[in-house]
């Protein structure tokens, strides 16, 4: 296995107590698989891939326990130096807003070529030319050209390619991408997820695609894990997840999706709001949003139930839930 997520946890310290923004995550993915992990914003998605990134702002922020396996290394016992040789060159992470991730005050082929110079000691010529090939690969237009423009002068879809050059720099073994369509238009959006499930086939590495919408990731994932209040909810491979999910909440955001054959009908929206970390509800934490919620959703903490086809799931009743 490729990176293993073993019961990770994260708190975050505030002056009104402590957030547990990541509640014993667990999670695997292998070599030329993606695994998209789902969920509302607030869930605990991107702390989980900040976590596993070793790019978690401590303090705040503070693992609590688990263990981040990748390659059968644990990352977490890795020394600062050891850690930020594995980042960039074995695992590498697309950031949601490109923008604010790219600096303004250097061209984008300065930015993409500091890969080879850091970690392969290229000359700046070198560099200069590696950069051009990377923005070739991910398809924009005269790169030769552009390698000399700043982040400003590009599009939001040109930006978040060149995101993807900078990830795919040094062709590491995993990119986590975090929301990698945000604020782009559907057409863009579709762009730029062919571009990652080209590029993860031709390298054959592993993607973890973070987001909140189950549209995007229909085709391109292999597993998909949701998550809700720093848990995962439900696990399960894509087809059956969108076939028959096994947990209320992964029902409500499929429900959410606009579709071609309810044209005319109001959207469906999950009632109420996400929790406040600080306050998680006892026994289920869906369970004052869930329509399917019995007494014992409000006193008992569901268990992560192993469901049929490997797939599991955290609902007491996953399977009147699987029957629809």
């Amino acid at each position: 296995m490729l990176l293993e997520v073993r019961e990770l946890g994260v708190e975050f310290r505030t002056r009104d107590g402590v957030a547990r923004a990541v509640d014993g995550v667990s999670l695997a993915v292998d070599a030329g698989e993606t695994l998209a992990v789902l969920g509302e914003s607030g869930s605990g998605k991107s702390v989980t891939a900040q976590a596993v990134m070793g790019i978690l702002d401590t303090p705040p922020g503070r693992i609590t326990g688990g263990r981040v396996l990748f390659r059968g290394r644990d990352l977490l016992t890795l020394k600062g130096e050891e850690r930020r040789r594995v980042r960039g060159a074995e695992m590498a992470m697309v950031f949601q807003d490109a923008l604010s991730a790219l600096n303004p005050v250097l061209t984008v082929g300065a930015q993409l070529g500091e890969m080879f110079v850091v970690h392969r000691g290229a000359s700046r010529k070198d560099a200069r030319a590696r950069a051009v090939e990377l923005m070739d690969r991910v398809r924009i237009p005269a790169a030769a050209q552009r390698v000399r423009d700043y982040p400003h002068q590009f599009s939001g879809g040109m930006r978040q390619r060149i995101m993807i050059a900078m990830a795919l720099a040094l062709e590491p073994a995993l990119v986590i991408a975090d929301e990698p369509t945000t604020a782009l238009d559907v057409t863009v959006q579709a762009q730029v997820m062919d571009l990652l499930a080209e590029l993860r086939r031709a390298y054959r590495m592993g993607l973890v695609l973070i987001t909140h919408d189950l549209g995007v990731v229909a085709d391109v994932a292999d597993q998909i894990a949701v998550m809700y209040a720093g848990r995962i909810v439900e696990s399960a491979p894509v087809r059956d997840l969108y076939r028959a999910p096994a947990h209320p909440y992964t029902r409500g955001l499929l429900e959410s999706v606009p579709r071609l054959d309810r044209k005319g009908r109001q959207l469906y929206a999950i009632k109420g709001s996400p929790p406040n970390l600080l306050r998680i509800p006892p026994g289920c934490s869906f369970h004052p949003r869930c329509p399917m919620a019995r007494d014992v959703c409000r006193t008992e903490e569901p268990p992560l139930y192993e469901v049929p086809g490997g797939r599991a799931s955290a609902c007491h009743f996953w399977r009147e839930c699987l029957r629809g």
